[in-house]
């Protein structure tokens, strides 16, 4: 199948998607997953960059309620991050061949990928990348998704976002009304972290306005894998946009690791 561009239907929604390089069940694969309100019109040239830097196929998609995509279920339930997770991404990585390769997500879609990590037993995947990750709440990040509320119900921010979600309540709100609920920190993040058994590559921005180096801590302490932090300076919330040539070396020596042990591992069976 021409997996180029196009819908797939995942979770018994139409998910939008596009593919760069090889196909997902063709060569090792990125599949991406982006932030609380991005999409895949939002990554803008950055998987295509990352397939040339790689070599690796890069698959992204906007999920239900983003992008082009259809419209989620509101209001979302608190877990809807381990929803998409457990419920929705196996359904698409099974949709699109996928055949193995690494999840790399962004803020929501790291916290996405960890969940997937931790809690399904999946080996297709071998290793995680994660920018900017979530797994618990901090006063200073839920102040600036305050602002960001403000910003839509006053400001110009809805129409801003207008441009690139079909359904852009279905957007804002499924992301905002959960992360400003006062029971959202228990629902954030479940005991994946102490069930990962494969490498993770965690980029953090050292300016990051919604999360501090303590969510890589976290991390650190807690897998039982392999964990490599690239701590970026003059960076904030997203690093694949402030400072884009340094998460694509440091993603393409991450992958390029993972090829070499899976070729030594092969010729020693």
């Amino acid at each position: 199948m021409d997996w180029t561009s196009g819908f797939v239907t995942a979770g018994g929604k139409a998910l939008e998607y596009q593919c760069f390089g090889p196909a997902p069940d063709k060569a090792p694969t990125i599949v991406l997953l982006h932030e609380g309100l991005g999409c895949l019109a939002l990554w803008r040239d950055f998987p295509q960059a990352l397939a040339q830097a790689t070599g690796w196929g890069v698959f992204a998609y906007s999920r239900a309620g983003y992008g082009q995509s259809d419209a989620a279920d509101l209001p979302r339930p608190l877990d809807y991050m381990v929803h998409e997770a457990t419920d929705v991404l196996p359904r698409l990585l099974q949709a699109i061949g996928f055949q193995r390769g690494v999840l790399m997500g962004h803020s929501d879609g790291a916290t996405i990928a960890t969940e997937y990590a931790g809690g399904i037993e999946d080996f297709r995947i071998r290793g995680l990348i994660l920018m900017a990750p979530h797994f618990f709440t901090e006063s200073m990040g839920l102040a600036e998704i305050a602002k960001a509320k403000q910003a839509y119900e006053a400001g110009d921010l809805r129409g801003k976002l207008a441009k690139y979600h079909k359904h852009v309540d279905s957007a804002f709100r499924g992301w905002n009304d959960s992360w400003l609920h006062p029971d959202f920190n228990g629902a954030l993040v479940t005991d994946a972290l102490d069930y990962l058994r494969i490498p993770s590559l965690v980029i953090q921005g050292r300016d990051d306005q919604y999360g501090t180096l303590a969510q890589v801590s976290e991390i650190e302490t807690r897998s039982y894998a392999p964990v490599d932090v690239e701590i970026l300076d003059d960076c904030r919330h997203a690093p694949q946009v402030d400072q884009p040539d340094k998460v694509l070396a440091a993603v393409a020596e991450f992958t390029q690791r993972l090829a070499r042990i899976e070729d030594a591992v092969v010729e020693v069976a």
